[in-house]
């Protein structure tokens, strides 16, 4: 393998990690003043780099966590707006994503008469071709 291929791959690799929002940017630099403050403090230096390092790289993977599954709530909320009916087809009532009563991915409860809603089938044959697309079986 060349330095070359190493570069390119090390270049995919961080356009596949997600960058933490601004706000968290700038608590990650704290941590990281304060805690060299506190190492030269208490001239802890050694192991207290690596104390460091592991509460840094906690915070981090803690906060890429919340805001991936943040990302993932708001794409599922999409996906349900883009074919839940405005009106109930029963009764007539107004839907939204917020009010029904969602009893899996593709199918909700109208909150004012109980009927159960589905998902369409030409939505969820889409959604079937871009998995295996995805999948490439």
């Amino acid at each position: 393998m060349s330095k070359e291929d190493d570069h390119h791959k090390e270049k995919a690799q961080k356009a596949t990690e997600p960058e933490l929002p601004v706000p968290w940017q700038r608590i990650q630099a704290a941590i990281w003043l304060l805690g060299i403050a506190l190492l030269a403090w208490r001239d802890w230096w050694w192991p207290g780099i690596l104390v460091l390092v592991a509460v840094s790289g906690l915070a981090q993977g803690i906060v890429q966590l919340y805001y991936s599954r943040k990302k993932e709530e708001q794409q599922l909320t999409q996906e349900r707006a883009a074919w839940l009916p405005s009106l109930c087809p029963n009764c007539g009532g107004p839907l939204s994503v917020s009010t029904v009563n969602w009893t899996g991915p593709g199918t909700a409860d109208c909150p004012y008469c109980k009927a159960n809603l589905k998902q369409p089938a030409s939505t969820q044959l889409s959604e079937t071709r871009e998995v295996r697309q995805d999948g490439d079986t």
